[in-house]
């Protein structure tokens, strides 16, 4: 029973350290955020932090590993709703770039380029994994053509999203992602 609960704090921990620094990141921006910002603001000790998350940076990598995830949920339900590899694909686009908009304020902290060393590298390799995702979810074969459609369309899409986050109004976000989709299916080798 006691082990129970320790897990139990240890994850309300863990949740009020990652709220405390997207509000210090969303209000500072990575560079400017300090230990003793995230630390004041969550009520959690120093300690805490760097056991959990070994530091600032690590917060935000927690931080932006759990807006990703949420992000392939979102599309990979979305797309497994409907029939056809175009519509499969334009469906979780949509799916995508919604959650950009849903969740603006956390997809903020990743565009301003202010993030540890290490965040880019791990953005490369999270792209390169969504390009493989989208080749086969288009059913596209190993060929140069095929391969420079699916990176066309996946730097498109990580883009598009940048572009919905910093949307001012739900109307300007809908029209900016009805616009996106549209080119999508342009692009796609059959009509979606």
């Amino acid at each position: 029973m006691g082990s129970s609960r320790r897990w139990d704090r240890s994850g309300s921990t863990r949740d009020a350290l990652l709220r405390a620094a997207r509000e210090v990141f969303l209000a500072k921006g990575y560079g400017e955020a300090t230990v003793a910002d995230i630390v004041q603001a969550s009520g959690i000790s120093v300690g805490s932090l760097y056991h959990h998350f070994g530091g600032k940076p690590g917060l935000f990598l927690a931080l932006w590993e759990q807006f990703m995830r949420g992000q392939e949920e979102r599309t990979a339900r979305a797309a497994r709703a409907v029939e056809g590899a175009g519509e499969r694909f334009v469906t979780g686009a949509r799916a995508y770039l919604e959650g950009s908009w849903e969740h603006r304020d956390v997809a903020r902290i990743f565009l301003e380029n202010d993030g540890p060393a290490e965040f880019a590298l791990l953005q490369r390799q999270r792209g390169w994994d969504w390009m493989g995702g989208n080749r086969r979810l288009l059913g596209l074969d190993d060929s140069r053509r095929s391969h420079v459609l699916v990176v066309l369309l996946t730097t498109m899409m990580r883009e598009a999203g940048v572009l919905v986050a910093a949307c001012e109004t739900e109307h300007e976000a809908k029209a900016t992602i009805d616009e996106v989709v549209r080119l999508v299916r342009r692009m796609l080798p059959h009509p979606a």
